[in-house]
C-alpha cells in the first residue's frame, strides 16, 4: 500500500501541492493525470524522495523497491543489453561474487539464489524488452554513445522494466516512443505484476492499463476507480453536482445577506440579523471546478486550391547520394486528405514529411506541388528552439512582419494567448503552452497543408481533445505522425505505412494495424505447394465479404468515436463552461441540449448499423 498523507510542496513562492492525500491499494494500477503544470512530476519526485515536502509524508511497507527513470540518460561504451542487465543489481553482484568465491557452501547458496531469481534467463528477457522498444539485434550490440538522446531514454526505460520494482513509477513513458513501441509498452504494463503509477496523457493507455485515476487539480488529488473514460463520466457528474450545490448555496447566501441588510437596524429583528450574519460567516463556500480558460486551438481555414496539392511520381528521397531512405514513391495528396503515417521510428516517416514540406528535394522521380500552396510543418525542434527570453507576442510580431498589431493579437488569441499570456516570457510557459505557440506560428499564413510530427508530446489529455476537435474543424489537408492512436483514429481518414524503404496506402483499419504490430489475429502461413481444395473459390468470396464488412465496421466505428467525442465536448460545455471549445463557448443551455439530442440520435443509428455489420461479418 502506498499512502500519501497531507503532502504540501511550495516552489518559488507558489503552492504546488496543498495537503494532498490519497491511498493507493497494493497492486493498484494508477494513472496520475492533471493539466500541464499541475504538479504531477512534483508529486512523483516526492514519492521517490528526490524532493522533500514542506508538510506531510509518504508511507509504504519497509523494503519496498521503488523504480523510477533517472533524469540523465545512460551513456558510455556499454551496449543497451549490458545496460539493461546491470539494472538487476542483485543478479550482477551474485554473478561477480560467483567468479571469485572459493567457499563451496557459499557458492551453492549463490547458485540457489541465482536460480530463484531466474538469473540465467535474464539475457533473453532483456532482449525481449529491448526488441519491444524498437532495438533490433544489431542495435542491441552497439555502444550507447552511438545513439541519440531519445534512444538512450528507451534504454533507461527498458532497464527500469527489466528490474521489476515493487512500485513502478513512470513519467510520460511514451514521449520518446513511436506508435509501435507504445503498443508494446501498453501490452507489457497490462501484465505487470506489482503496483504501477504512471503519468500519461495517452487516453488509450489510461483506459487499457490502469484501474484507478489519480486526478491532480488545484494542489489536491482525488482517486477515481476505473480508467480514463470512467473518470470523465464521474468528473462530469461531480461537476454537475457541484454546480447545483454552488447555485443553491449562492441563492441561500443572497437571501441571508438581504435579510441582514434589511433587519440589522431594527431593534425587534437585530438579534435574528446577527444570528444570520454568523451563519454567513461560517458558511464554507463551494468552489466551482477550476479549468484552464486559455486552452484553445483554432486553425485558420485556407483558401481553396484545385486538387491535387502534391503528387509524387516514382520519387526517391534521402540524405546521401545513391542511398535513398525511401524510393519509388507514388503518392497523391488532395485538399481534403487526412493522412496518418504509420511505421517504426527510423523507417522514414519524418523523411517523407520533410519531402512533402519541401525541405528535401527528390533524388529521383518527380514531385509536383501547387504553386500557391502554403505548408505548416510542426516538429518538436520548433518547440525546443523558441527563444525563452522572448514573449509569444514578440515571436508572432517577428513572424508576421508588416501585419497590424490587431492581426498579430488575433492569431495568438486563436491559440489561447490573450491578455497577460501573450506577454509572458516563453521560459515561464509550460511545455503544452510552448507547443501551442509553435502551432500558432506555423499556421499564421492559413496553410493549405498541415504536417504535424508528434504534436501531442507536451499536451495533456484535455489539450489533446481540443487539438482533435480543431483538426476536425480545419478545412485543409492534414498529415499526422503520432503515437497517440486515439488522435489518429479520430482525425485520419487514410493510413500510409512507411516500411522497408517504401510508403504505401494501408488498406486495413487502425485496429488491424494494432493487431498486426502485436502479432494478433495473423493468418497462418500456407504450407505451399498444396493442391487447391474444393470450395476454395467460395472461401475466397467469403473472405472478400469479410474484408468488406470489416472495412465498413472500421468506418462506422470511426464515425461513432467522432460522435462520442462531440457528446463529450457538449457535456463539457454544459457542465464546465470555462473549458468549452471555441465552437460551443457561450451557447445557451437550450441550444446545447438540442444539439446533444441530435448527436445522440445519430449515435443510436450508427450503433444499430454497427451491430448489423457485426452480425454480417460473423456470418461471412
Amino acid at each position: 500500500m502506498l499512502t500519501i498523507n497531507g503532502i504540501t510542496v511550495r516552489l518559488g513562492g507558489r503552492t504546488i501541492l496543498d495537503r494532498a492525500s490519497a491511498t493507493i491499494p497494493p497492486g493498484g494500477r494508477v494513472g496520475l493525470i492533471g493539466r500541464n503544470g499541475a504538479g504531477k512530476s512534483t508529486l512523483m519526485k516526492v514519492m521517490i524522495g528526490a524532493l522533500e515536502a514542506d508538510e506531510g509524508s509518504i508511507e509504504m511497507p519497509r523494503r519496498t523497491r521503488l523504480g523510477y527513470i533517472a533524469q540523465e540518460a545512460p551513456a558510455g561504451d556499454i551496449t543497451p543489453e549490458q545496460a539493461v542487465l546491470a539494472a538487476d543489481v542483485e543478479r550482477a553482484q551474485l554473478l561477480e561474487e560467483s567468479e571469485n568465491c572459493t567457499d563451496p557452501d557459499r557458492l551453492g547458496d549463490i547458485h540457489d539464489r541465482l536460480l530463484a531469481i531466474d538469473a540465467y534467463s535474464a539475457p533473453s528477457r532483456a532482449a525481449r524488452i529491448l526488441t519491444g522498444l524498437g532495438f533490433d539485434e544489431e542495435m542491441q550490440g552497439r555502444p550507447l554513445d552511438s545513439f541519440s538522446g531519445g534512444w538512450k531514454m528507451r534504454v533507461a526505460l527498458a532497464a527500469l522494466l527489466f528490474s521489476q520494482p515493487d512500485i513502478l513509477l513512470l513519467d510520460e513513458p511514451s514521449n520518446h516512443l513511436d506508435l509501435e513501441a507504445t503498443l508494446w509498452l501498453e501490452n507489457f504494463l497490462k501484465s505487470y505484476p506489482a503496483t504501477l503509477v504512471v503519468i500519461s496523457h495517452e487516453r488509450d493507455l489510461l483506459n487499457n492499463v490502469v484501474d484507478h485515476i489519480l486526478h491532480l487539480q488545484g494542489g489536491k488529488i482525488t482517486l477515481y476507480p476505473g480508467g480514463y473514460d470512467s473518470f470523465e463520466r464521474q468528473r462530469a457528474e461531480r461537476a454537475a453536482q457541484l454546480a447545483a450545490a454552488k447555485a443553491a448555496q449562492d441563492a441561500q447566501r443572497a437571501r441571508l445577506q438581504d435579510y441582514v441588510a434589511r433587519n440589522s437596524a431594527r431593534a425587534s429583528t437585530a438579534k435574528q440579523a446577527q444570528s444570520r450574519a454568523k451563519m454567513l460567516a461560517k458558511m464554507q463556500p463551494i468552489a466551482a471546478l477550476m479549468e484552464d480558460p486559455s486552452l484553445s486551438f483554432d486553425f485558420p481555414d485556407p483558401s481553396e486550391l484545385r486538387p491535387p496539392l502534391i503528387s509524387l511520381d516514382l520519387a526517391s528521397v534521402g540524405y546521401a547520394e545513391e542511398k535513398p531512405v525511401l524510393r519509388r514513391l507514388n503518392l497523391r495528396i488532395d485538399p481534403d486528405d487526412r493522412i496518418a503515417l504509420l511505421g517504426r521510428n527510423g523507417n522514414g516517416k519524418t523523411t517523407l514529411a520533410r519531402l512533402l514540406a519541401a525541405q528535401l528535394a527528390p533524388m529521383e522521380g518527380s514531385m509536383h506541388a501547387s504553386g500557391k500552396m502554403k505548408v505548416g510543418y510542426f516538429t518538436q525542434y520548433q518547440v525546443e528552439e523558441l527563444a525563452t527570453d522572448a514573449t509569444p507576442l514578440e515571436h508572432m510580431t517577428r513572424a508576421m512582419e508588416g501585419q497590424s498589431p490587431g492581426a498579430v493579437r488575433a492569431q495568438l488569441g486563436r491559440f489561447g494567448f490573450s491578455g497577460n499570456r501573450a506577454t509572458t516570457q516563453v521560459g515561464q510557459l509550460s511545455g503544452g503552452e510552448r507547443a501551442r505557440l509553435a502551432l500558432a506560428l506555423i499556421t499564421r499564413d492559413a496553410p493549405h497543408l498541415l504536417i504535424l510530427d508528434e504534436p501531442t508530446n507536451h499536451l495533456d489529455v484535455d489539450a489533446r481533445e481540443a487539438l482533435v476537435q480543431a483538426l476536425n474543424d480545419y478545412s485543409g489537408a492534414v498529415i499526422l505522425i503520432s503515437h497517440d492512436r486515439h488522435m489518429v483514429e479520430l482525425t485520419a481518414d487514410r493510413l500510409v505505412l512507411v516500411d522497408g524503404g517504401l510508403a504505401k496506402d494501408y488498406s486495413g483499419s487502425m485496429e488491424d494495424y494494432i493487431d498486426f504490430v502485436l502479432g494478433r489475429n495473423q493468418p497462418k502461413k500456407d504450407g505451399g505447394g498444396k493442391a487447391t481444395k474444393p470450395g476454395a473459390k467460395s472461401s475466397g468470396k467469403s473472405q472478400a465479404q469479410a474484408r468488406f464488412f470489416k472495412s465498413e465496421l472500421g468506418r462506422v466505428e470511426k464515425s461513432i468515436s467522432k460522435l462520442q467525442a462531440q457528446c463529450t465536448e457538449i457535456d463539457r460545455a454544459m457542465y464546465e463552461p470555462a473549458n468549452a471549445s471555441p465552437q460551443l463557448a457561450g451557447k445557451p443551455m437550450g441550444e446545447l441540449l438540442s444539439q446533444r439530442a441530435k448527436v445522440a440520435a445519430e449515435l443510436e443509428e450508427l450503433e444499430a448499423e454497427w451491430l448489423a455489420l457485426g452480425e454480417k461479418l460473423e456470418n461471412a
